[in-house]
């Protein structure tokens, strides 16, 4: 038991992952208050500068790279720059991977969607999910507003949660902070909004690349347990033909596992458009949505398990 403590205190990675974990369901951001609030501002008045409306699309395609790299690298040289000067590592990587995680604050919208929804209050659904949502909301019935709840969640956690640690585990805390600031350039930047069309496929089609990996072993995970024949089964049917390689695994799997019907048209900026449709027939109620937060949340600890057993095997090697 000495040993295996005292191997825990030696790996400062593990430390810092563990430290990050308990202070964000501690101490978690406000969003209102997150650092990364910044950092939209920062794209969004960017974009208002090189975006112009008369440009040749190829033209704001190229515009929107170099935006994005501009930004993103700019802040890798910061961080590296700063790697430089910090005297303690654990505290450096703790710190960045507490601000990328948005684990806690993305089980904090979910109980509080469910909540709405079992009351079908409409209203209250349709604000929380138009915080997250580049969709109009306004109009949404109480099936859409399902629907697009619990896409909602299994990308949220997808993303916010298992692809900041997977970036983590290949890269420390400057990988994670990295990916979740790519995160954010896609939705501030959503092809799916008519100003952004060409000049956000770019970070779009990065994040998409970044997603890959994380969102099918995320995936994956979903699909262990009851209905997991279900879900596999239906993963190698419907996985690819979501418009994202890596959400469309999640929303498969979930799907199927579940028998929820996902996906289906959405409404961007007023037009109307065709996605495909995922999944079972099952609506989904609150009941589901209920499943889909619990799911979620019990593999993800399991995912942090794993993590933690593989970098104390990686740290016994060596």
């Amino acid at each position: 038991m000495t040993d295996a403590i005292a191997l825990i205190a030696e790996n400062s990675t593990l430390l810092a992952l563990w430290g990050a974990l308990a202070v964000q369901w501690l101490l978690p951001i406000p969003t209102q208050l997150h650092p990364l609030q910044i950092w939209r501002q920062l794209a969004l008045a960017l974009a208002a500068r090189v975006n112009k409306p008369s440009d040749a699309p190829q033209q704001r395609r190229l515009s929107g790279l170099l935006s994005w790299s501009l930004l993103w690298l700019t802040v890798l040289v910061v961080l590296i720059c700063l790697y430089q000067l910090v005297w303690i590592d654990t505290a450096f990587h703790l710190l960045l991977l507490w601000i990328a995680l948005d684990w806690r604050n993305m089980h904090k919208f979910s109980q509080q969607f469910i909540r709405a929804y079992s009351r079908e209050d409409k209203l209250q659904c349709r604000v929380l999910l138009g915080s997250r949502l580049n969709r109009h909301t306004d109009s949404l019935s109480l099936l859409g507003l399902g629907k697009a709840g619990a896409e909602t969640l299994l990308i949220g956690y997808g993303r916010l949660a298992a692809g900041v640690l997977f970036w983590y585990a290949l890269a420390g805390g400057i990988g994670a902070i990295l990916y979740r600031l790519a995160v954010e350039l896609s939705r501030c930047w959503s092809p799916s909004r008519q100003q952004f069309r060409h000049f956000g496929q770019p970070a779009t089609t990065i994040l998409a690349v970044l997603d890959i990996v994380p969102l099918r072993l995320f995936a994956l995970l979903l699909t262990l347990g009851n209905n997991g024949k279900m879900a596999l089964r239906g993963l190698k049917q419907q996985g690819e033909n979501w418009l994202l390689p890596g959400p469309g695994w999640l929303l498969a799997a979930a799907g199927h596992k579940l028998s929820l019907s996902l996906g289906g048209p959405a409404i961007y900026d007023k037009t109307k458009m065709e996605r495909p449709k995922l999944g079972g027939r099952i609506a989904p109620a609150a009941f589901h949505l209920s499943q889909i937060d619990r799911l979620a949340n019990q593999r993800l600890w399991g995912w942090v398990a794993a993590q933690s057993l593989l970098l104390l095997m990686l740290q016994g090697a060596v």
